[in-house]
């Protein structure tokens, strides 16, 4: 009895810390389900392609309910235009012979561009499809030679840095033989600069939140459009990712904080010197399969 008595308190902490660790892994399994039901609750949230730019303080409060669309939209006769196949195959092989010709310039020119044919481009881009037909886009225009200044200065300050700590060995050593580094001559020179700023909720006329499903998936395809009506125009950029630095930029345009900064083109024509990197594109056969 004294022997059990001695005893007595060791088993008691034994099975507290095996009811501890009970509770605890109990509690870990409900909060991956509180996670799995979060997520599969907004599926559209691209987990996989966070931007990097969202800056926690500056977020609007996160727990307002999520309104969805009410409104009905009316469904009308779509009429298509049709081809032949000889013409199908025509217009396909023109149209990838005019965008087998894009590439990214880096040495543009200061030569004017008309407006109009900015205006027609970017409303080209909002064509796009989007999820649920949110259009989560903005289109920010810079022509400003101030603005276009202070955008050159906060990109080539955010990244020097990025080239020197952040971005590591691999990826410098990779951009290498492409002769890219933080000077941005683009910026301030090309006449024009298109900022590209997904939204990532919008607001109903009452201020309640709009959900805007897939929204970078959505605005990544309208960059493709805006990047093809821009070929097709005789226009060039470059496709740049100023990365850390899309919270200074959105506060220099005075955008909300619903918007996230996605992509910055300078577009322009090329200078008479300009060059490119000599580069090939993969074959057909390495970029598609049939099954």
């Amino acid at each position: 009895m004294a022997l059990f008595s001695s005893l007595t308190p060791v088993f008691i902490a034994i099975i507290c810390v095996l009811i501890g660790i009970i509770l605890k892994k109990t509690n870990g399994e409900k909060e991956k389900q509180d996670i799995k039901s979060k997520l599969t609750s907004r599926p559209w949230v691209d987990e996989d392609l966070k931007d990097g730019t969202d800056h926690p303080l500056e977020e609007e409060e996160g727990d307002e309910e999520w309104q969805g669309l009410e409104e009905n939209v009316a469904h009308v006769p779509f009429t298509a235009e049709r081809y032949s196949e000889a013409e199908m195959i025509k217009r396909s092989q023109t149209f990838y012979e005019l965008l087998n010709k894009r590439r990214s310039v880096r040495f543009l020119s200061d030569e004017p561009v008309p407006r109009e044919v900015i205006d027609n481009v970017i409303r080209t881009a909002g064509t796009s499809p989007s999820g649920a037909h949110t259009e989560p886009w903005t289109f920010v225009v810079v022509q400003n030679p101030y603005l276009k200044r202070k955008i050159r200065e906060i990109v080539e300050e955010e990244e020097e840095i990025n080239y020197k700590k952040r971005m590591g060995d691999r990826w410098v050593n990779d951009l290498k033989r492409l002769r890219t580094n933080w000077i941005k001559e683009y910026l301030d020179t090309a006449p024009y600069l298109i900022l590209i700023f997904k939204q990532v909720y919008g607001r109903f006329p009452n201020g309640k939140k709009k959900t805007h499903y897939y929204n970078e998936i959505s605005v990544s395809i309208a960059c493709g459009i805006l990047l093809a009506a821009l070929q097709n125009a005789g226009l060039y950029t470059v496709t740049s990712t100023p990365l850390n630095c899309g919270p200074q930029l959105r506060v220099l345009l005075q955008r909300p904080a619903n918007e996230k900064l996605l992509l910055l083109l300078p577009v322009g024509y090329p200078k008479k010197d300009a060059t490119v990197p000599a580069l090939t594109r993969k074959p057909l056969e390495d970029i598609m399969v049939v099954m």
